[in-house]
């Protein structure tokens, strides 16, 4: 069994580095919708995604989840901008890199995302968001997979499971074969979202703190790791970790800076007899040092063998 452990955007180790600049709306009519600005936070954003591939590569890191905000109101219906073929050279750039190293990199879709909204507006925002981040990942050379949350409950559960699977069918085929859907912390726990993607034929992200929050419980995770796994038929399959900034109920549902070393010990001695390959992504604030921190414990507290910097092997 093969773990590679990835973080989130922001690489903490190049300070100053974001792939994130933006314009607001707002900023962009006051300023005469110019779009001069968003060409040029697109630029540095573009710029400083390289710099964090290159890093990624010289530190043996396989697996990066990419900002989705790279390309600064790329959706938004009265901002008319050409972010395609201006910076060309520089996505070719990028994606030689990704190519050559053989990274995993993904978009988590963001939070307005919701492909069972009951508001028409909203839906048609999500699939023009759903096809813009699978333009930027063509582009940028990375896997075209697409994370989602399940989304709205209006109307209850079982309605908008029925809502998703409605509207994910009236999707183009390139769409429905990019989207894989992660359990949340609040509603849609492990067993409806590993049902829905069964139904679907679509892979399962597992989260193993949004578990610990919503349906720990109740349901016993080590009954479903193997069809959880399974719902991955192309690529590794992909699990989120993360702890809890802390054990109140206020704090419970939020990343904390690190990694705990001894849960993330537990989950991986809970599937190791399974002997899949897998992409763990580390959701900590800390982002990649916080990875790099809990490497450095496996190595002290454990008898992992690592391949490489951020890759280990368990027989």
């Amino acid at each position: 069994m093969k773990i590679r452990l990835g973080y989130v955007s922001i690489a903490k180790a190049l300070e100053g580095v974001t792939s994130s600049h933006s314009v607001s709306y707002t900023n962009f009519v006051k300023d005469g919708s110019n779009v001069d600005k968003i060409y040029s936070q697109i630029e540095k954003n573009l710029t400083d995604l390289d710099k964090i591939i290159t890093y990624n590569i010289k530190n043996n890191i396989h697996f990066y989840r990419l900002s989705a905000n790279i390309i600064p109101l790329a959706t938004h219906k009265d901002v008319n901008i050409d972010f395609e073929t201006k910076f060309k050279n520089q996505y070719k750039i990028i994606a030689d890199k990704i190519k050559e190293s053989n990274m995993r990199v993904d978009i988590h879709t963001d939070q307005y995302t919701i492909l069972n909204s009951t508001n028409k507006d909203v839906l048609e925002n999500s699939v023009k968001n759903l096809e813009h981040e699978y333009k930027v990942l063509t582009l940028i050379g990375g896997t075209t997979t697409l994370i989602l949350h399940i989304g709205s409950n209006a109307f209850g559960k079982e309605k908008s499971l029925r809502r998703f699977v409605n509207n994910f069918n009236k999707l183009p085929n390139y769409l429905k074969d990019a989207i894989v859907v992660e359990n949340d912390d609040k509603i849609f726990n492990v067993i409806d979202t590993l049902n829905l993607c069964k139904e679907l034929n679509i892979p399962f992200v597992l989260d193993y703190h949004h578990h610990i929050c919503n349906g720990a419980n109740e349901i016993d995770i080590k009954n479903y790791y193997n069809e959880i796994f399974s719902t991955w038929k192309k690529i590794n399959p992909k699990v989120h970790f993360s702890s809890p900034k802390n054990n109140t109920k206020k704090d419970r549902r939020s990343h904390h800076d690190y990694i705990n070393l001894d849960s993330f010990i537990s989950f991986i001695e809970e599937i190791k007899a399974l002997n899949f390959d897998i992409d763990i992504m580390i959701e900590a604030k800390e982002k990649d040092d916080a990875m790099m921190r809990l490497i450095r414990g496996l190595k002290y507290k454990t008898n992992y063998k690592f391949i490489d910097d951020t890759t280990f092997e368990i027989n």
